[in-house]
């Protein structure tokens, strides 16, 4: 299936999850997180998830983290509609964040950091494939940035919903994720 087509079944299919099930989505979600290994992980890019979108809760993840990961540096992405760019702003207790004119949360001002010094990135997507593809929402910000990031670097998604066989229009510019978590399981690529 295309991505246009796989971006309008799994945005209908999110945004039909009601608030109770969504915090039972989430929790599972969380204990399949904790069964991997954070070991040499210093620095991760989360992001604000979107409540209109019904995005999955990335602060249970990030506050996890920071429990088990002294010295977790966070940042979180900027993004520039002119040319579809993000840029990592370290947070921290004190960061003030805006809402951009698309409705995304993101940190008013703070040191950008490296992509290369990342670690650990959360990426949003709406779904996945067999392969570690993702579909996103269609601008292709995170590809852009991860093609940046080093080798090092591990890439995360989380789905409420198991992964679609093959995304039939996925490209030589799409950056496949290592893992992707779900309620009931770890996807690793």
């Amino acid at each position: 299936m295309l991505k246009k087509e796989l971006r309008n079944i799994y945005r209908a299919k999110r945004n039909a999850i009601d608030s109770k099930e969504k915090l039972k989505l989430d929790d599972l979600m969380l204990l399949q997180f904790q069964q991997l290994n954070y070991d040499g992980i210093e620095t991760l890019l989360s992001y604000w998830p979107m409540h209109n979108t019904n995005e999955p809760n990335t602060f249970l993840f990030s506050r996890y983290l920071h429990h088990v990961i002294y010295n977790l540096q966070t940042a979180y992405p900027v993004t520039d509609f002119s040319d579809c760019s993000i840029k990592a702003l370290v947070i921290n207790e004190d960061t003030v964040y805006t809402t951009n004119q698309f409705g995304l949360m993101e940190p008013k001002d703070g040191v950008e950091i490296n992509a290369e010094a990342i670690d650990l990135i959360f990426v949003p997507l709406l779904c996945f494939d067999e392969a570690g593809y993702r579909v996103g929402y269609g601008k292709g910000f995170y590809d852009r940035f991860l093609s940046q990031c080093g080798q090092h670097v591990i890439k995360i998604g989380f789905s409420y919903f198991d992964a679609v066989d093959k995304i039939d229009d996925a490209n030589q510019f799409d950056v496949p994720l290592n893992y992707c978590i779900t309620p009931q399981k770890i996807y690793e690529f």
